[in-house]
């Protein structure tokens, strides 16, 4: 049996980067992800092109998949309902992933929204959701404390996923946005949130330092956690939460956490050699 979902995320991985890379080549790195066997694949956005001008080609990247041999799900990242409707008109779009911020300053920054409207756009997301058999996942940013000053604590977290599962939201994944999460903070906040919130799945996305990841995965896992985002090489990091990108959690780092601990996963180990090769030739 499973006991571990792993979500790769080139999204992520790519968001950043100022160097265009073609759409040709986004194509080919993702066609070997979806060999690999990932639960869920973080292909894209639909959001602003001068915001993120690398998403910028998501329909054309999903247009050029062959998914025929692939059980993995494809996830894409929307900030506000025109691009939830573009995203929901695409066949090959599985779940949509909006990033819900528990800080004020990181919801503007990142969607232009305030906290209130953010909700308020949620029940819209939702419902578009729900017409088009799509799924949604929250993505619950500067969900480990905020560079902003922005009050933060266990017990506010919990506030706001009871609100979110309130609303109909099953799946939510605590985003690490900056690197900020202490490993205590790690364990503290989901010994205490997935034992309370038992009708979720609640996932880590971790943004780390390669020095850090596998203490961080080993707490976060030892305290519940089973669903892990993660980026092969940990390319990338979120251009709007501060200058300094903080990358995401190595891919490699949680297989490498599995093996040690004899935790069962999808994943093919062949396949993600093949991918691992291909992300070495698509990231600048």
């Amino acid at each position: 049996m499973q006991q571990i979902e792993i979500i790769e995320c080139p999204r992520d991985a790519m968001q950043g980067i100022k160097q265009w890379i073609p759409t040709a080549q986004k194509i080919r790195y993702a066609q070997s992800l979806l060999k690999v066997g990932f639960d869920v694949l973080d292909i894209g956005s639909f959001v602003s092109p001068k915001a993120i001008p690398q998403m910028q080609d998501t329909a054309a990247v999903l247009a050029g998949l062959d998914r025929s041999e692939s059980k993995t799900e494809l996830l894409t990242i929307v900030a506000n309902e025109r691009g939830a409707i573009s995203a929901c008109a695409e066949p090959e779009v599985d779940w949509l992933g909006y990033p819900f911020s528990i800080s004020e300053n990181f919801q503007m920054r990142n969607t232009h929204k305030t906290i209130d409207a953010s909700q308020v756009l949620l029940d819209g997301l939702l419902n578009l959701c729900e017409k088009n058999n799509k799924g949604l996942v929250v993505y619950l940013s500067m969900g480990f404390g905020n560079p902003y000053g922005d009050p933060w604590s266990p017990d506010i977290v919990a506030k706001w996923i009871e609100v979110l599962s309130a609303k109909g939201v099953k799946i939510i994944s605590l985003s690490d946005t900056v690197g900020a999460a202490s490993v205590e903070t790690i364990g503290a906040l989901f010994s205490a949130i997935i034992p309370a919130f038992p009708q979720l799945r609640i996932g880590a996305h971790l943004h780390v330092k390669a020095t850090d990841a596998l203490e961080k995965i080993d707490r976060a896992y030892k305290s519940g956690c089973r669903r892990f985002d993660g980026a092969i090489k940990g390319y990338g990091g979120c251009p709007m939460a501060k200058d300094e990108l903080i990358g995401n959690l190595p891919t490699e780092k949680i297989l490498t956490y599995c093996t040690t601990h004899k935790i069962t996963h999808q994943l093919n180990p062949l396949h993600f050699e093949v991918a691992y090769n291909q992300a070495l030739q698509t990231f600048p």
